[in-house]
């Protein structure tokens, strides 16, 4: 048995996380109110990291990963990032969607309780990211480094805009747009799963410079996504009245936003990538 799993302040932030992410979806779930997809969002995230949380813990306090055919380290740090982005987005979605104003009743209480959880849990996630990132000059992990997290949140910004792409007219620049989103994001979730599975070895070129190029290219890619997107959705439209939560203009500007955060993503990924390889 190997305590450092639990004693470490790694390990004493994924107990936290673990505890946090159980408080949240029971709170939630007591109520019986997290109907509708983004309910259902929120109780998945907090269900699926309290989950693969615990299994980290149990497989580490055990010492049974080395017998995995992954590579660990990757595994953990992408995990801890994704699971910040999860829980962070549910922190935000669920007392907007659900809470309302004023909050008496005993059910909106439990709701705002689970939301504060989940807050606490987000910085749990965070602080492992913070401690488990590669120093630098430490390479034994890529998806530990700045370029790696970011990997991370690149995929995960996709997936979000996906979720919002529910409905936009078949125009070749909208088809363009979206064509960027699916590219960017097959070719960065494969960076991600061959090194967590040790496959990039097999890659008949350099890794360094692939991604450098690689990253050049969807940070065009992203800049005219990033203009043609919002030129062809808001030009001579104004916001409808009333524009509820599922109105199509609104979704049409977060997936503005959502881009715009992609492109910095991945001009920051340039910059730090370029500086790792040739300087």
């Amino acid at each position: 048995v190997n305590l450092r799993a639990v004693t470490s302040w790694v390990g004493i932030a994924r107990l936290f996380a673990v505890v946090l992410s159980c408080v949240a979806f029971s709170l939630v779930a007591s109520t019986g109110r997290f109907e509708a997809p983004y309910g259902t969002w929120c109780m998945f995230t907090w269900c699926f990291c309290f989950a693969v949380t615990l299994l980290v813990l149990l497989l580490e306090l055990l010492e049974l990963y080395p017998a995995l055919p992954l590579s660990w380290d990757d595994f953990t740090s992408a995990f801890s990032m994704l699971a910040a982005l999860m829980v962070f987005t549910s922190s935000v979605v669920f007392p907007a969607t659900f809470i309302s104003s004023p909050c008496s009743s005993s059910v909106c209480a439990r709701q705002a309780v689970a939301t504060t959880v989940s807050c606490l849990c987000f910085l749990a996630y965070a602080l492992e990211v913070g401690l488990t990132r590669a120093k630098p000059g430490d390479i034994s992990s890529f998806l530990s480094t700045v370029p790696g997290l970011l990997k991370v949140f690149e995929a995960y910004v996709a997936c979000l805009i996906f979720s919002l792409l529910d409905s936009y007219s078949w125009q070749a620049g909208l088809q363009w747009c979206v064509a960027v989103y699916s590219i960017c994001f097959i070719f960065t979730l494969l960076i991600i799963v061959f090194t967590i599975g040790r496959c990039l070895s097999y890659i008949p070129c350099p890794l360094e410079k692939m991604l450098v190029g690689y990253n050049a290219l969807a940070l065009v890619m992203y800049v005219t996504a990033t203009v043609i997107w919002p030129l062809y959705n808001f030009k001579d439209t104004s916001r409808p009245k009333p524009c509820g939560s599922d109105c199509t203009w609104n979704k049409h500007l977060g997936v503005t936003f959502l881009t715009i955060f992609n492109l910095i993503a991945y001009l920051v990924d340039l910059v730090y990538s370029t500086r790792m390889v040739f300087i």
